[in-house]
């Protein structure tokens, strides 16, 4: 894909190494890379509810659990 296609989202914030504020960039354009920096870029993803949306769509393509259930 040659477009950014692929969004990020979390109520919880977002940090991390793969995110340095200067050059975050909300977007990707490949839904594995979005899937393994949304995972990177929360504390405890098992606590965290993070998402990757597939913009065009609006489908969720993954998500974590939502605290308090069971998987």
């Amino acid at each position: 894909m040659s477009s950014a296609q692929f969004r990020i989202e979390s109520r919880d914030p977002l940090s991390g190494s793969l995110l340095p504020c200067t050059s975050f960039k909300p977007l990707y354009g490949n839904c594995s890379l979005a899937v393994a920096v949304a995972v990177k870029s929360v504390a405890d993803p098992t606590r965290q509810q993070v998402r990757v949306i597939h913009v065009p769509s609006g489908e969720i393509v993954f998500q974590t659990a939502q605290p308090g259930q069971s998987a």
